[in-house]
């Protein structure tokens, strides 16, 4: 995988005095557009890290490629502590990431990908004269950042990188504006306005019925991830028995083991993915990056030539 993000959304919105992950912008809450923008700039894997109001948010933003972590802490933690959560788990996950606090909801797919196509090791969006989200890391910056003592946040450890952070011109105002108070909030209302449309292209393989498709493969990858599928289920909101159904189910129709589960003793059961069943998951990632890069190249094609 080669570009993750993270979101953190674990904060009490005290100063909001609602829940503002949940507050609309449009036809969609502010956490949906961070997410939707995020796999619109070619993420891959989402880590969302939870904390207040942590099962309302994760029911809420359950979605193929979005996967949950908690800081149990959140009360008495800072966002530096729940950053480093999300980057400890994707540090090895992919090459590059993007970061952002849930409530900077208004900032583009583009701009992403200009920082993305920077080819910087660590960047951050510019307009006007002023830096905001999302941020881009490196693997090694990662690992600066959760060995860092976090004095001064995330601006700080960021400073004592030992990569210096780029600075990439955008044009555009959405990497400004938060929703930390209910002025902020109707700020951003007066100043949403419809984006770019741009395809999104959701693969998946049928038989006789549905057999696969991004959230059975997302399943597999954390049970991989976590050697046990009750650990997988609880990262993606999932219940155990409708894990369990999905991947027999899936076995079922493919006439073989995907995961091969491991009996309890004295350091209790686990569960691996099978030879065949990393080879179902890398195929069908391939196929799926494959039919995204199409779908960008036909869009680019026909919207381009309507507007001729």
């Amino acid at each position: 995988m080669e570009l993750g993000a993270v979101v953190v959304a674990a904060g009490m919105s005290s100063r909001m005095g609602d829940f503002k992950p949940m507050l609309h912008i449009g036809e969609i809450s502010i956490a949906q557009r961070v997410i939707l923008t995020l796999k619109q700039a070619g993420a891959e894997r989402i880590a969302v890290i939870t904390g207040y109001r942590a099962d309302e948010l994760e029911k809420h933003l359950f979605s193929p490629g979005v996967v949950f972590l908690r800081n149990e802490k959140y009360e008495t933690t800072e966002m530096f502590d729940s950053a480093c959560i999300g980057l400890k788990y994707m540090k090895d996950k992919c090459e590059k990431l993007l970061f952002t606090p849930v409530d900077v909801p208004l900032f583009s797919a583009q701009t992403a990908t200009a920082l993305i196509e920077s080819g910087a090791m660590l960047a951050a969006p510019v307009t006007n004269g002023k830096r905001g989200h999302p941020i881009l890391m490196s693997g090694q910056v990662i690992e600066d950042l959760i060995n860092d003592s976090g004095e001064g946040g995330l601006s700080g450890a960021m400073a004592r990188s030992s990569t210096k952070l780029s600075l990439i011109p955008v044009n555009d105002l959405g990497i400004l504006h938060d929703a930390d108070t209910p002025e902020d909030y109707k700020a951003l209302l007066e100043i949403h306005n419809r984006r770019l449309i741009r395809p999104v292209a959701e693969v998946s393989l049928h038989k006789e019925k549905l057999f696969f498709d991004s959230k059975i493969a997302m399943l597999l990858e954390l049970v991989g991830e976590t050697g046990s599928v009750s650990g997988a289920c609880k990262r993606m909101q999932m219940s155990y028995s409708a894990g369990w159904k999905t991947i027999n189910t899936v076995e079922k129709q493919a006439g073989t083991a995907l995961i091969e589960r491991n009996q309890g003793g004295a350091s209790g059961g686990s569960s691996e993915l099978t030879k065949e069943g990393r080879k179902l998951l890398e195929r069908f990632r391939k196929l799926s990056a494959e039919v995204s890069e199409a779908a960008e190249r036909a869009y680019e094609k026909i919207f381009s030539e309507q507007s001729e």
